[in-house]
């Protein structure tokens, strides 16, 4: 979807003003096929090959961006920052941006299930939970439909409103979502329709995740009794604050287990548990089964690529003479 996502504008563009506004090639390592998520292979150029004349390269990034020539695709990304190209990832992706060094002082974003593990890797790096991020000559992206309104933005940068609004209308895409927009994802997604009070105490627990702070103190900040503040909660939850905490903290758990390779008791300590066990017995009461279960069933062990969808796609743009 992602890859999806940000092609199809492009060409889209490309029939409606009938001329090649923009081009662009699938690079790889080594010009092997790679196969997408979906089971589809997609050919590709050596990355040589790709990068010759380029003005973008964007990774676009699946469920693991953990393998073993990691230096290899690092070379590559640092190759095309030395070229100055803008570099730009989808999803995932943001995570071999930032090991190559090319997110330092860079606004960036990531998928929302992998930010807690890429916040906990690169703790210095200033990741958003915007949709995309656009600063100078980094483009980031959240991955999913997001791709989509960042490349209708760059049409509209370079191509005015009007075709961007076009392009949008070919897919039903009625509002194109701007840079300044979040991510819902998670219990994210329903936190526009909360009660202000409830959503100011969900914030002060997503904030205190490691060091967790008692319920009295959450109720006192959002300016409601402990009574008050549960009644809200089941009202607007089903859960006591309690509870709801505690699942906020076990999903935070979940998302590093799947995408950081932190230890248990690590994760744990991530969460605000003292111990392994008691992380553990939480975790299996919420999701069935023990983090470790949950950490070898809920990945998907990589055929092809390092990426789950795919490898590097690099976006080539035409003079807009052509």
């Amino acid at each position: 979807m992602s890859l999806a996502s940000a092609i199809e504008p492009l060409r889209c563009l490309n029939r409606l003003m009938q001329r090649p506004a923009f081009l662009w090639r699938f690079a790889s390592p080594t010009g092997a096929d790679i196969e997408a998520s979906v089971g589809i292979p997609l050919p590709t150029l050596e990355y040589q090959a790709a990068l010759h004349g380029a003005d973008y390269l964007f990774v676009c990034g699946g469920l693991h961006t953990e393998f073993n020539d990691e230096r290899h695709y690092l070379k590559i990304l640092r190759e095309a920052g030395r070229r100055r190209l803008t570099i730009g990832s989808l999803s995932t992706g943001s995570r071999l941006l930032a090991r190559a060094g090319l997110l330092s002082k860079y606004r960036c974003t990531i998928h929302w299930e992998s930010r807690s593990a890429f916040q906990e890797e690169f703790p210095d790096l200033n990741c958003t939970n915007r949709l995309y991020e656009i600063d100078r000559d980094r483009l980031t992206c959240s991955g999913g439909t997001a791709a989509m309104d960042m490349m209708l933005h760059l049409i509209s940068l370079q191509f005015g409103r009007d075709h961007a609004r076009s392009v949008a209308n070919q897919f039903h895409h009625k509002h194109i979502r701007n840079e300044n927009e979040d991510q819902f994802g998670g219990r994210l997604d329903h936190l526009a329709h909360l009660p202000e009070k409830v959503r100011c105490a969900i914030d002060l627990m997503q904030h205190h995740v490691e060091e967790p702070i008692p319920v009295p103190h959450i109720a006192l900040r959002a300016g409601l009794s402990v009574r008050q503040l549960e009644r809200r909660f089941k009202m607007h939850a089903g859960l006591t604050p309690q509870r709801y905490y505690m699942q906020l903290r076990i999903e935070r758990g979940r998302e590093l287990l799947i995408y950081s390779s932190l230890s248990v008791i690590n994760v744990a300590l991530s969460c605000g548990f003292a111990s392994a066990s008691h992380f553990s017995i939480w975790y299996k009461r919420i999701f069935g089964k023990s983090p470790s279960e949950s950490r070898k069933q809920d990945r998907t062990p990589l055929v092809h690529s390092p990426f789950e969808n795919n490898d590097a796609s690099r976006i080539s743009r035409k003079p807009s003479n052509l």
